[in-house]
């Protein structure tokens, strides 16, 4: 938009002074053209009048004069017979020079010859270029100075436009705190009163949302607690068997409600207001969390493998508690639908733009259907283990990679199973042991 407003002013400077300059410069070269023309015929009129006379005294007195035009000017005197001349004053603009012819008439109408001014127009041409190149030079100035205030006017202008797409951005971005200021003529201020009470008002929708479902998951925790107590201390005390069996399924959905509270709990700090991103060790942060997943998976029959380049200690943007959550979530589905005997493998790739985690896993994968909804929301897919768990995992992993500036991917594996990839920012390396 700066760039067009700019364009419009320089256009409309350039017209205003081709409406004004232009015609001038014609008007001017006309009149210099003409001024020495008539001179020239001025001239030529008189030693055209002593040619006339004929006596001896005029002949003398038109040759002193012929040779005092040459010396003094750049032009020429010729005199020619009658028979060259057609009975009137010519006047040829041409080939470098103007040549005027002005007919000698004596007493009684008769001609007895012409003379001819030939006047070199070099020194004129020069002349007209200086005007037109001055008035170029100036045009240039002018539109130049045009552009440059222009652009000063251009970016005043816009500037509460700028203000209000870079409050549209951070607001997009999901910062829901992000406004606008109030400024620029009246008809921006209004719009940005608007977005910003707008944008108010979805920001406090949203936080009690956030509150609502963070306070209710804190809050059925304890009776979900308390009801699987009660049915472990029913399970202990039955002796009849299928009381025991219905005891036991009882208390397998109290754990997994109690998952998917704990889920929706988890989800709900991850969506509020995220901390500012911070340079992570990659390698020290990876090599915690799957000494910590590793006993779980060797009880499984499982390897958990580490592959990659980790030269010069890479780091990465994200919040803290961010990734170690990502890990934790990832691992925690590959490990439920890998096979026994199976290994999963975490590769880390480093380059330039991005620093990329994946998790590939042996299991069944999914189909491009099941890809494209995995991210939402209580979805679950069918895995080896069955349909247990709380369908929020890759919903976390989603919104705490997004809040990083990272992106999250799904793929399948190069030998079967699934890949989760996860491409974060990278920082400047560490520095240090």
């Amino acid at each position: 938009m700066i760039r067009q407003l700019i364009v419009s002013y320089v256009l409309l400077v350039a017209v205003a002074l081709t409406a004004f300059t232009v015609p001038v410069a014609f008007t001017l070269t006309a009149q210099l053209r003409g001024d020495t023309e008539e001179s020239v015929r001025r001239e030529a009129r008189t030693m055209a009048l002593l040619l006339a006379d004929g006596d001896a005294a005029s002949r003398a007195a038109l040759t002193r004069m012929s040779e005092a035009y040459a010396a003094e000017t750049p032009g020429t005197v010729d005199v020619l017979p009658a028979s060259a001349t057609v009975g009137k004053t010519t006047a040829h603009w041409g080939d470098g020079a103007l040549k005027v012819t002005v007919p000698a008439v004596a007493e009684g109408g008769r001609t007895v010859g012409a003379v001819q001014v030939t006047y070199p127009t070099s020194d004129l041409t020069s002349r007209l270029w200086r005007i037109w190149g001055f008035r170029a030079v100036l045009a240039v100035g002018v539109l130049a100075v045009a552009a440059g205030l222009g652009a000063l006017v251009a970016r005043r202008l816009t500037r509460p436009l700028r203000q209000l797409n870079e409050m549209a951005s951070r607001f997009g971005d999901g910062d829901l705190t992000a406004r606008s200021p109030v400024t620029g003529p009246p008809e921006t201020q209004q719009l940005a009163r608007t977005l910003n009470s707008g944008a108010e008002r979805l920001d406090i929708l949203i936080d009690s949302q956030r509150i609502f479902v963070a306070d209710a998951s804190h809050q059925l925790r304890t009776p979900l607690t308390a009801l699987r107590l009660s049915l472990d201390n029913i399970a202990d005390g039955a002796d009849d068997f299928f009381v025991r069996e219905d005891v036991e399924q009882a208390t397998a959905e109290v754990v997994r409600m109690s998952r998917l509270v704990n889920g929706l709990l988890v989800l709900a700090r991850a969506e509020a207001k995220v901390s500012a991103a911070e340079a992570l060790p990659l390698r020290e942060l990876v090599e915690e969390r799957l000494s910590v997943w590793r006993p779980a998976a060797e009880e499984r029959g499982v390897t958990i493998a580490l592959e990659g380049e980790f030269g010069g200690r890479p780091a990465v943007l994200a919040s803290p508690g961010h990734l170690d959550q990502v890990l934790d979530n990832v691992l925690s589905n590959a490990l439920e639908v890998s096979p026994d005997g199976t290994t999963i493998t975490v590769r880390v790739s480093v380059d330039a733009d991005s620093v990329e985690l994946s998790v590939l896993d042996q299991g069944p994968g999914m189909s491009d259907a099941e890809k494209s909804r995995a991210f939402d929301r209580f979805w679950r897919g069918q895995g080896l283990t069955g349909r247990s768990g709380s369908g929020l995992g890759l919903a976390i992993v989603k919104q705490l990679v997004t809040d990083d500036g990272g992106t999250v991917a799904l793929r399948d594996a190069p030998e079967g199973g699934l890949c989760v990839a996860v491409s974060l920012r990278p920082a400047a390396a560490r520095s240090g042991g």
